[in-house]
């Protein structure tokens, strides 16, 4: 703090110095004015000599009274000795005292630590009350030195001298007590508590009021101590009470640079408020910022004059005043022509800061300060890059400076992207996000000007900041699909699998939000899961970040959209944490419940257990069962281990598979000792292996059983899966021990040939789902019967009948108990030795069972219907149909109404769905 100490000189002596001289007045004495600067702790004194006072000497004048005693001329040389006259009651010892303590504490860091230790402090806080004027004096500039000290100001906080210290700002005090006052209080006011006292006992208005004083150590003194105050918010409000803005304002014209640099500091400090930023226009400040900047000589403060002036633009009101007076072209200029990068990037931070304003950035856009940052983009200045750059980002929400940077603006963008400082490559993709936000032709821009690699690159850089935007960009470009097969060419799924495992919630974010925007094709989706880049987006659907928890919900929502990747997201666990957040009430959004159905239609047999209902775009295929419900958050059993287990008193497990082209292995010789997939032999030990298979595999994706190839050569409607009444019967499952030996070969190589789950081992070569040929026989019937009728609700009637027929007939609502179809049941599960029981061999059923058939005949056919489960073993199918009693709005069609199809009671009979409870309950 030794400038702080100093009194000012005149500019040109500051700037050949680049430091404030001595203070003249410091080299006198005692007599009014300040102690001069020595050496050494030193005090005179003289005594009679010993010799002498026993002499008789005739008395030439009268003798002092016997009470009085003489005077004693002392020379010490030790600061201990000083420091113990501090408690003497003679003023002149005191005063001497303090003026030797004052040299000694001059001469450095060192000596003030000492004058600590000897226990000067506390006695001399006592003087700075004093009567005598000039040991308080002398006192107060003790302590305008030793404040420097950190240890010094620790225990003057504790003695609690500040209201000895502001006192001595009265205007009756001297001009010198006023500066080493106010010199103490600014070397105080760098520590918080010191501020919180200084303020508490009113020194804010005296040390304004010091603002005028003469002297200009004293208004430096106090500007460096408001300037320290003002960064506290309670500060701040006090000063705008007290006015205290004109006299800020007047030192601007200072002849001293350290004066005139506080107090445009201080101005920046304080126009982060409104009402400071009205008082400064009011008061014409900003005329003077303004002249500051047009002065050459001046250059030392432009930056903090541009720091002030970037407050104010935050101002509608100021902006227009600048605007209408000619200053802002005047500083966009200053800006554009600068030399000083400093200056620029100042300016372009003031423009930054303005630009939040709507009405400002219209301002700014028309006085073209769109050129003025594209020029500032070729500074050779990184700092004034970052500067322009962000500019650029807050000027982006003004449509017309948008269109602007297409074709200037964005080219340099992307040349920055190049850069090696990482903060340039930041600002610039941010510059970038905001220009491509909800702007195809900026995109288009973007892409032209080869910006694909180096955002691409970004999204490894060591800035999150820099791959956040990055994304955003390309997620931007990614909304068009040409640039979008561009940006998958570049092997952008690679690229955001770091991303993707970034800790910082923002990039997490948006390289969720990239992959839903980039993997909208099988191609994309095979690249991501080829890289392993769903492990990690898996992971992020556990986010407790409501926005990273969204987006990953999304992309798992877009990569569910083909099967393979649907598959591999449920092995990974995104159907249970899915599940688990939108049990949340506040986790789950629309997101993650729009894909927790995407991933359910995938797996229909999970979907239809767990919501009891598909849609007619849900199509059950070969491997789909019905378990029957169950409680959210429960598992469901993979196929493979329902038929592996022994049959018990649960609900029957019915399965839907058309493929009856698959036999049973070689080994299994005679049915009446054979289960599903399993011998006698080898039951215990298939059963062991599906119990740790489980457990290695928690859920099992089961809708389909075909390797990837067979599922896209068979149509999914299954209208070509047609079998002779020969072939199923040589196909079915066969009676007795005796078989030929042509027969077995023909099995072995079935067997050999039979497609595996996705993920299993080769244990699993040895099972295989039942086959069910009455099932196949109902699908080729339908399908040669059923699909040439033109009408859709001929079409329906007679399908509803046929399943009727197959499942045991019409049954009146009397005769259901008589209908003994759960012995049918019971038989069927002794018979297969299994809980599962594939859906042509029920020939008895009530509503689920027709319901199920009906669905996945209706399915085969192009019969769009739905599936939906009722209480108490009740199900039904709903189908769309066009009511030609009642013309739609559109194209003058029939309007289509609900219907609920009758397979019990009258079957082929429909009933209009209207009041959905009222109308099932007499229905079913």
């Amino acid at each position: 703090m030794g400038a702080l100490t100093a009194p000012c000189v005149p500019r040109a002596q500051l700037r050949r110095r680049g430091a404030a001289s001595p203070s003249n007045e410091a080299q006198q004495g005692t007599g009014g004015s300040r102690p001069g600067r020595l050496l050494g702790l030193r005090s005179s004194y003289s005594a009679g000599s010993p010799g002498r006072m026993g002499k008789k000497i005739k008395k030439e004048v009268e003798p002092p009274p016997k009470d009085v005693f003489d005077p004693l001329m002392i020379e010490s040389k030790k600061a201990a000795t000083v420091v113990l006259m501090l408690r003497s009651p003679e003023e002149e010892i005191l005063a001497k005292a303090c003026e030797a303590i004052y040299k000694f504490a001059l001469k450095g860091e060192e000596n003030k630590a000492t004058l600590l230790e000897l226990g000067a402090v506390e006695p001399l806080t006592k003087l700075l009350t004093h009567e005598d004027k000039i040991v308080r004096r002398n006192a107060t500039m003790i302590f305008g030195i030793l404040a420097s000290n950190n240890d010094v100001k620790k225990l003057l906080r504790e003695l609690d001298v500040m209201n000895s210290v502001i006192a001595q700002l009265a205007p009756e005090e001297e001009v010198v007590i006023h500066e080493f006052a106010s010199l103490c209080l600014a070397n105080m006011s760098a520590e918080y508590t010191s501020k919180v006292q200084i303020f508490e006992h009113g020194g804010l208005e005296p040390l304004i009021r010091l603002l005028s004083s003469p002297d200009p150590d004293v208004k430096k003194n106090s500007m460096e101590c408001i300037y320290n105050l003002v960064q506290d918010f309670q500060c701040r409000t006090t000063l705008q009470e007290l006015n205290a803005i004109p006299p800020i304002l007047e030192l601007l014209k200072s002849e001293y640079p350290v004066i005139q640099l506080l107090a445009l500091k201080t101005l920046g400090v304080i126009t982060n408020d409104k009402e400071s930023r009205t008082m400064l226009r009011d008061n014409q400040g900003l005329d003077h910022l303004i002249k500051i900047l047009e002065t050459k000589e001046l250059n030392d403060l432009h930056i903090e004059a541009l720091a002030v002036i970037a407050n104010c633009l935050e101002d509608m009101d100021t902006m227009v005043q600048i605007q209408q007076t000619g200053g802002l072209k005047k500083l966009l200029s200053f800006a554009e022509n600068s030399t000083i990068p400093d200056i620029q990037k100042n300016a372009a931070k003031a423009i930054t800061k303005a630009a939040y304003d709507p009405e400002n950035r219209k301002l700014f856009h028309e006085q073209e300060v769109e050129k003025c940052l594209v020029a500032l983009l070729g500074s050779e200045n990184d700092g004034t890059k970052i500067a322009a750059s962000q500019a650029i980002s807050a000027m982006c929400e003004n449509s017309g400076s948008k269109d602007f940077f297409n074709n200037q603006g964005i080219p340099q963008l992307i040349q920055l992207l190049k850069s090696d400082n990482e903060e340039v490559r930041e600002a610039a993709a941010l510059a970038l996000a905001n220009l491509t936000t909800c702007n195809p032709a900026n995109a288009n821009a973007a892409a032209e000007a080869d910006g694909i690699d180096p955002l691409i690159n970004v999204l490894s850089s060591k800035r999150d900041g820099a791959i956040a935007n990055a994304a955003t960009v390309l997620t931007n470009m990614a909304m068009q699909e040409p640039l979008r097969l561009n940006i998958q060419n570049h092997d952008i799924m690679h690229a955001i699998i770091s991303p993707l495992r970034s800790a910082n919630t923002v990039v997490q974010s948006k390289a969720a939000l990239a992959v839903a925007a980039t993997a909208c094709d099988v191609e994309a989706r095979t690249e991501l899961r080829n890289s392993g880049g769903l492990e990690p987006l898996v992971e992020l659907l556990r986010s407790k970040n409501d926005e990273v928890r969204k987006h990953a919900s999304w992309a798992v929502m877009v990569c569910a959209g083909d099967e393979l990747t649907a598959n591999e997201l449920c092995r990974l666990g995104a159907l249970d944490i899915l599940e688990e957040v939108n049990l949340s009430g506040t986790r789950r959004n629309k997101f993650s419940e729009a894909a927790y159905n995407k991933l359910l239609n995938n797996n229909l047999s999970l979907k239809y257990s767990q919501t009891g209902y598909l849609s007619s775009s849900n199509i059950i295929n070969d491997g789909f069962y019905d378990y029957g419900r169950i409680n959210p958050g429960t598992k469901l059993l993979p196929l493979k281990e329902l038929c592996l287990q022994e049959p018990s008193d649960l609900r029957a497990v019915l399965l839907i598979n058309s493929k009856s082209d698959v036999s049973p292995p070689s080994s299994m010789e005679d049915k009446s000792d054979v289960g599903y997939g399993r011998s006698i032999s080898s039951s215990s030990s298939l059963r062991r292996s599906s119990k740790e298979k489980t457990k290695k595999n928690s859920y099992h994706f089961s809708a389909g059983f075909g390797s990837p190839i067979e599922d896209k050569s068979e149509p999914a409607s299954g209208r070509n899966t047609v079998v002779s009444k020969s072939a199923t019967k040589e196909k079915g499952w066969r009676k007795g021990r005796g078989k030929k030996e042509e027969e077995k070969v023909k099995e072995e190589e079935e067997v050999m040939v039979v497609p595996k789950f996705v993920g299993e081992g080769s244990s699993d070569k040895e099972w295989c789902p039942p086959s069910d040929p009455d099932f196949s026989m109902y699908v080729y019937e339908v399908t040669k019967s059923i699909l040439p009728i033109t009408n859709i609700k001929e079409q329906i009637e007679v399908l509803a009948k046929y399943v009727a027929e197959k499942m045991g007939g019409k049954i009146t609502k009397e005769k259901i108990p008589d209908f003994s179809w759960e012995l049918h049941i019971s038989e069927l599960k002794f018979q297969l030795k299994s809980n599962v029981i594939p859906i042509g061999h029920v020939k008895k059923g009530i509503f689920y069972h027709r319901a199920l058939l009906f669905k996945a005949l209706a399915d085969r056919i192009g019969i769009g219907c739905s599936l939906v489960r009722g209480e108490y073993g009740r199900a039904w199918n709903e189908v769309m149909l066009q009511n030609e009693s009642r013309k739609g709005v559109i194209g003058g069609l029939p309007a289509p109404e609900v219907y609920v199809v009758d397979l019990m009671f009258h079957p082929g009979g429909l009933m209009k769905l209207r009041s959905r409870e009222a109308d099932l309950y007499r229905f079913l």
